[in-house]
């Protein structure tokens, strides 16, 4: 029994180790993830730039319409 037992627990675990070793080794999708995540990073960045660009943007076309209007009006009427 016990001889029979060993060839058969060492080939699973000589299998598992292979399989371990392997999945641990490979890095194939590994660059392409992390330029995905570069990616998308930036992409998120730039939305919250806009933003805040239009934002201010806009309250300065504001700010400036309004000194624009009051050129040229007297400070009594």
């Amino acid at each position: 029994m016990i001889t029979l037992a060993l060839p058969i627990l060492l080939a699973i675990r000589s299998g598992a180790a292979s399989t371990l070793g392997r999945a641990h080794s490979d890095q194939r999708g590994e660059g392409v993830i992390s330029a995905a995540i570069a990616v998308l990073v930036m992409a998120f960045l730039g939305a919250a730039m806009w933003a805040a660009f239009d934002t201010m943007f806009t309250d300065t076309t504001q700010r400036t319409n309004d000194q624009v209007d009051t050129i040229g009006v007297e400070s009594g009427q």
